[in-house]
């Protein structure tokens, strides 16, 4: 390995325990948290849109996202490591065929629309979040029988 690919795998270590970047892939709706600077104000503003593209290539991983705003189509490129992006969520998995969803940009309305993933992998909770969930549904459906028979107890 030669010293800049020891450089950018250092500084590519560095960056990805700083933050946790989910798996996301193209034809998945992400919303992307980007920090703007107004004079002295920073604020976070969101873009939600469909990953049209992600380019893997280490410390310069990139993906594109592209959402209808007006009714104009939007195109916006991020650095994957950049400390403008502050969170990546995914909102929804795509079933798509392609790493390059670029014939979305002549297809609009319908046309555009991007199937959901329902394979068990895809979900939008992980599998202990979806133990936790349910758990917590159980607790409270006890809870529930519970104040039901102390209402038939007391008449």
């Amino acid at each position: 390995m030669n010293m800049i690919e020891q450089i950018e795998s250092e500084q590519l270590d560095k960056l990805a325990a700083g933050r946790e970047t989910p798996q996301f892939a193209p034809g998945d709706t992400v919303k992307v948290q980007v920090k703007v600077i107004e004079g002295t104000r920073e604020r976070l503003q969101a873009f939600e849109g469909v990953c049209i593209a992600r380019k893997n290539k280490g410390l310069n991983s990139s993906f594109t996202v592209r959402k209808i705003a007006s009714g104009e189509g939007v195109e916006r490129v991020f650095p994957l490591y950049s400390p403008n992006v502050a969170t990546i969520e995914v909102v929804r998995r795509g079933d798509v065929r392609r790493a390059k969803l670029y014939y979305l940009r002549g297809r609009t309305g319908k046309a555009a629309r991007i199937a959901e993933k329902t394979d068990g992998y895809s979900g939008k909770l992980t599998a202990g979040e979806r133990a936790a969930a349910s758990e917590a549904k159980v607790a409270a459906r006890a809870a529930a029988m519970a104040a039901a028979e102390e209402k038939t107890k007391e008449k």
